[in-house]
């Protein structure tokens, strides 16, 4: 059904990103650096973009508002990731991958108060739910985070803006733009901040190049990849408020089922809770009724 095919396509980003995150770590356990991961993320973009314009008859919309809008969020996407690679260098991964799960609460503060997006009662406490329970997946309690001062607060606050307003454009730019331009500008974006990210790289330390370096990167990254070309049409049928709060815990939540059945990782008490409250969460905002369809004529895209 039309009406529900924003949740489709929330469920398949919900699972590539929960498998993603369960094994997107093993590349730089074994010696393959995280600058050379984003490399890697950025080839595998190509494949799902190229598919996505195939289904569109290779119709690109290149107009100044897609350009501006395309550039924009895959620069905010792209952007995030390298001030994450600067953030775990200077803080505590602990502390770090809390805040930036936050990134939903801004959008959803920008959906209600420039979209004028609502949702039901249950959808509602779906989205309080889902956003209380994203820290508790990444935190893990410390006690060093004084010694790293507070170098790595600035940019994670940063990521978290990037890619929180990232959502809400991808939700403003479905409305003048089709899905698959949007991805292809978030594929050319990410491939240009490829040499950014090799700068960063150090090749002066020994780079794992085997079969569980770059060849597993690329086996995990492309799910990073097809579960963003599955966001951005999720964003397009779906509410931001929703579609938004939804995929980041659900992910979240599959991630950490998969690493305590396959790989043997003990969940902590908040981890629990985390779990307990994304299920919920996910529920809630799966049944939650949709509304009466406007009587809206269909967009006609502009590809000029």
């Amino acid at each position: 059904m039309r009406s529900r095919a924003w949740l489709v396509y929330a469920l398949v980003t919900t699972g590539s990103w929960g498998i993603w995150g369960a094994f997107t770590g093993l590349p730089a356990t074994h010696g393959f650096p995280e600058t050379l991961i984003y490399c890697v993320w950025a080839l595998t973009l190509i494949p799902p973009a190229l598919f996505a314009l195939r289904r569109v008859g290779w119709r690109l919309q290149y107009d100044a508002r897609s350009l501006i809008y395309g550039a924009l969020i895959g620069l905010l996407g792209a952007g995030g990731q390298m001030l994450l690679f600067h953030a775990v260098r200077t803080g505590p991964a602990y502390l770090i991958f809390p805040v930036i799960s936050l990134s939903p609460l801004v959008t959803v503060a920008m959906s209600l108060a420039l979209l004028h997006e609502r949702t039901g009662k249950l959808g509602a406490l779906g989205i309080a739910l889902a956003l209380c329970s994203l820290p508790l997946f990444d935190y893990a309690g410390g006690s060093s985070a004084g010694a790293y001062g507070q170098l790595w607060f600035l940019p994670a606050l940063g990521v978290l803006v990037a890619w929180g307003v990232q959502a809400f454009f991808m939700k403003l730019a479905n409305a003048t733009m089709n899905a698959e331009s949007i991805f292809f500008y978030m594929t050319v974006t990410a491939l240009m901040l490829v040499p950014v990210a090799l700068a960063m790289t150090d090749f002066s330390t020994a780079i794992n190049w085997g079969m569980d370096g770059p060849y597993l990167a690329a086996a995990t990254q492309i799910l990073n990849s097809v579960g963003a070309l599955s966001l951005v049409y999720a964003f397009r049928f779906g509410k931001a408020i929703v579609v938004s709060p939804l995929t980041n815990a659900g992910a979240p939540l599959i991630t950490a089922l998969l690493s305590i059945m396959l790989l043997g990782t003990a969940p902590t008490g908040t981890k629990l809770a985390g779990i307990g409250l994304a299920l919920l969460a996910a529920v809630l905002l799966a049944i939650e009724p949709e509304p009466a369809p406007a009587n809206t004529p269909r967009k006609e895209y502009d590809y000029s």
